[in-house]
């Protein structure tokens, strides 16, 4: 693995199956908070709190209260250039090929961005599902923190469609990202600590796969042994310059 400054794009285009795996650093630039570092949502301790499976089993409404707003302070906030990248390169690709984003993310900035193949491998903040009953998980963007919303068919609160600490990864989203990792040629991580399972085992099963496998990120991971290449800097700088 090296360090090295981006001179050529990575020629995405010639590979057939392409993962992406992105966490928050791919959407600082369009204004929202980084989970470590300076600054970082983890240095927070409300966020360490409100984000576990166990405070949402013991105290649902303060949980609610924490993620609600987050629905309005994202609806505020716009793609930023390393999404609109992502998604023109997910756009050019030709019969027989794929481009398949994986996000740890929840804020669906792939989406508003134009990206199809997506897969939320932590859940969406704009889902809602029941805390009691199996009600099927549905688009919700309400934010509205006094008066919190239950669920039409047994009153139950509802909770944003996300998985906390503690909690299983949607099994289908867990599935279909193993899928394509399976079969990618070129997997690229960007903006993500590499911490956080399932996604930090991710390039192990594409390095496995034959893949290519890049890293994307402000800073460098400690341990990269599966990573052949290296960019550090800014997504919204190096993204663009690296899938163009």
């Amino acid at each position: 693995m090296y360090d090295r400054s981006v001179t050529t794009p990575l020629g995405v285009d010639r590979y057939r199956h392409v993962v992406v795996l992105t966490g928050a650093g791919v959407s600082r630039a369009s204004g929202l908070p980084t989970y470590r570092g300076e600054g970082g949502l983890w240095t927070q301790g409300d966020t360490v709190r409100n984000s576990d499976g166990a405070t949402m089993a013991a105290d649902p409404e303060a949980v609610l209260r924490f993620f609600l707003p987050w629905r309005r302070q994202i609806q505020a906030v716009a793609p930023n250039p390393a999404h609109t990248a992502l998604a023109a390169a997910e756009a050019r690709r030709g019969p027989g090929t794929s481009f398949t984003v994986i996000t740890q993310n929840i804020d669906r900035l792939h989406q508003r961005a134009g990206n199809q193949d997506v897969i939320e491998i932590h859940g969406s903040l704009f889902r809602s599902r029941c805390t009691a009953c199996d009600l099927p998980a549905f688009d919700d963007d309400r934010a509205d923190v006094e008066l919190l919303p239950r669920c039409e068919r047994c009153q139950a609160l509802l909770r944003p469609d996300v998985t906390l600490f503690g909690e299983m990864p949607p099994a289908r989203a867990d599935h279909d990202a193993k899928r394509a990792l399976r079969t990618c040629d070129l997997f690229v991580a960007i903006g993500t600590s590499g911490l956080v399972w399932p996604a930090a085992g991710f390039v192990r099963g594409a390095a496995y796969a034959g893949a290519r496998c890049v890293y994307v990120n402000l800073d460098p991971l400690d341990d990269a042994t599966d990573f052949r290449e290296s960019f550090l800097g800014k997504a919204e700088e190096l993204v663009p310059a690296l899938f163009g």
